[in-house]
Parts: C-alpha cells; sequence; structure tokens
C-alpha cells in the first residue's frame, strides 16, 4: 500500500508539475510575442475565425485600390469635360456672332477657322486617356472614343458605357460617360446630330459665305442642348464621388471591427497574462518546494 501510495504521489507530482510549466512557458511566449494563438491547437475556432478575418481584410484592401482608381478617373473625367464646357462656351459666343447678319465673308472665315479649332479641341478632349492608359470616354469595347476619317467626318467608336469598375462585393461603379453620350444625342432635324457635325456644320456654312442665320440658329440649339449634357454628366460624376466617399467610409468602419474582433481573439492581453504567470510561478515554486521537502522523508521520519 505504502509503494502504491508513493507511486501514485510522485505520478500526481510530476504531472502537475509539467502543467504548471507548460502553462508557464505558454504564458512567457504569449507575452514576449504579443500573440496568444501560435498553432491552431491553441484555439480551433477561434483560429478559423482568424482565417476568415484575415481574407476578408485581403479584400477590403483589394476593394480599397479599386476606390482610389475609381477616383481618380473620376476626377479626370471631371477635369475632361471642365475643359469641354470651356470650348462649348466659347463655341457658342462664336455661334451668337455668326447669327449677326452685319458680318463680312472675312469674318465668317475667322469664325469657321475658330469653330473648327474648337472641334479639333473636342476631338482630343474625347480621346483623353485615363489613369490606366485606355480611353477615358471610351465604350465597353474599342481603343478610342472617337474616330475621324480623311474628310473630317468624326465617328464614336464602339458600343456600350465604359466599363465599371468593382468597388466592393456586389457593388461596382463607372467611373466615367461614353464619348457617345457626352458628344452625341443631340436634336436634329433629320434624327440625332453630335456636336462635332453642329459646329462642322457651321463652319462650312460661314466659310460658303452667304446668310448662315438658319443653321447659326440650328446650331446654337445644338450648342445649348451639349451644355446642358455635359453638366448633367459631370453632376453624375459628382453623385458617384460622393457614393466612392460612403463605400470608402465603409470600408473604414469595417476594418476599425474587424481589427477589434481580430484583437480579441489572437492578441495577448498583457495586465492577465502578467498576473497569470506570476501565480502560475508561485503555484509551481510552492509545488516544487512541497515535493523536495516530502521526497525527501526517510522510512524513519514516516515512522516517527
Amino acid at each position: 500500500m505504502t509503494i502504491i501510495g508513493t507511486n501514485l504521489f510522485f505520478d500526481r507530482s510530476a504531472a502537475q508539475l509539467n502543467s504548471l510549466n507548460g502553462r508557464n512557458q505558454t504564458l512567457q511566449e504569449q507575452i514576449s510575442s504579443g500573440k496568444k494563438l501560435a498553432a491552431p491547437s491553441d484555439d480551433a475556432v477561434g483560429y478559423k475565425r482568424l482565417q476568415v478575418i484575415t481574407r476578408a481584410g485581403a479584400d477590403d484592401v483589394a476593394w480599397g485600390k479599386n476606390i482610389d482608381l475609381a477616383r481618380t478617373v473620376l476626377t479626370q473625367a471631371d477635369t475632361a469635360l471642365d475643359s469641354v464646357t470651356s470650348q462649348l462656351q466659347k463655341a457658342q459666343e462664336l455661334t451668337v456672332q455668326a447669327s449677326s447678319g452685319t458680318l463680312s465673308n472675312a469674318n465668317k472665315a475667322v469664325i469657321a477657322a475658330q469653330l473648327r479649332g474648337i472641334v479639333d479641341d473636342l476631338v482630343s478632349l474625347a480621346n483623353s486617356k485615363d489613369a490606366r492608359g485606355g480611353p477615358l470616354f471610351g465604350a465597353a469595347d474599342g481603343d478610342t472614343a472617337v474616330t475621324r476619317d480623311a474628310t473630317g467626318v468624326v465617328s464614336f467608336a464602339g458600343t456600350g458605357d465604359p466599363v465599371a469598375i468593382p468597388v466592393g462585393d456586389g457593388t461596382d461603379v463607372q467611373p466615367s460617360e461614353s464619348a457617345e453620350r457626352i458628344f452625341g444625342g443631340l436634336p436634329a432635324s433629320a434624327g440625332a446630330a453630335d456636336i462635332f457635325a453642329v459646329l462642322t456644320g457651321l463652319a462650312d456654312a460661314l466659310a460658303a459665305g452667304g446668310s448662315v442665320s438658319a443653321v447659326a440658329g440650328t446650331a446654337l440649339d445644338g450648342v445649348k442642348a451639349s451644355l446642358e449634357q455635359v453638366s448633367s454628366a459631370r453632376g453624375s460624376i459628382g453623385a458617384r464621388g460622393a457614393r466612392l466617399d460612403l463605400e470608402s467610409a465603409r470600408l473604414d468602419s469595417t476594418a476599425l471591427t474587424r481589427e477589434a474582433e481580430r484583437s480579441g481573439i489572437e492578441d495577448t492581453d498583457l495586465t492577465s497574462a502578467i498576473i497569470e504567470l506570476q501565480k502560475t510561478t508561485t503555484i509551481l515554486q510552492a509545488t516544487q518546494a512541497s515535493l523536495s521537502r516530502l521526497s525527501s522523508l526517510s522510512l524513519f521520519d514516516y515512522l516517527r
């Protein structure tokens, strides 16, 4: 009985010392690393949740980069449209001058040249490149927004709206407008017209001499309609920019919540860990001392 009891005592004591030593070592590692999870075995559920949090964080980083890209392209589009507005306002002033019946043919030729210059500038603005190197006002397909043939006729390339940029799970933003929507779709006697054709037609009439009152009146309506379309496009771009701000704020808020959850699962609570280490160390030392005293007793001590 004494032998069995002694063996059992030492087995239990060894197990308790091993457990205390292991706990002590674990706490020291958690304090030094700042992490309370080092392997899946430490907390299988928590470790799996950390993997989900990490993947979600990586996704949000990608969404954030796309938001930055969309903002850049929207800013480029708005800047280009501001220049388009300036050119159209010049065209409007020249069209009003052209409608005057007192202009000489020489004056008409000067205005015609200025209008052709504005058309050139508008074509250049329509074919602006975005931050990705693609057409800023390009359609869903095509490498350019507009083309110009040998006779100077401008045509829209591609069809559909510009490709949207994904900025969230199931959320995307169209960063620009198609050239056709901005410069085309103007009212005309024979269907729709575009601002390039409207201004070129007026310039041709002025260069030919004679009365251009009727052509100038139609052109003035077209320029006004074009200005309205550009203004509408800029308003839409501004609204999309505000939407990106909301999406960015959502990502920031989600990131803070996710970081708090991650920290609660993974990070060491230093204050609690240090107190626990001190407690475990004290128990370990007491256990070692008790075991040392008990194991040193001889049979004569036991019989005494």
